[in-house]
């Protein structure tokens, strides 16, 4: 199973995540990332994957 995580310690609420993957990602009221799913699907892997390494603070993990 490929999953999603968000390292809490390493984000800075920038949204690029939920712009990038947003069948898997939404923004709570300040910004910050909601895993609305961490489970992604085979057709989504590479988007997912492809959102983790766009992310300014290297905050996302895909697994």
């Amino acid at each position: 199973m490929t999953a999603i995580a968000v390292d809490w310690t390493r984000c800075d609420g920038h949204g690029l995540c939920a712009r990038l993957l947003p069948e898997k990602i939404g923004l709570d009221e300040w910004g910050y990332p909601l895993v609305l799913d961490p489970e992604i699907e085979p057709h989504l892997v590479g988007a997912a994957r492809r959102a983790a390494a766009a992310c300014p603070a290297l905050a996302l993990r895909v697994r």
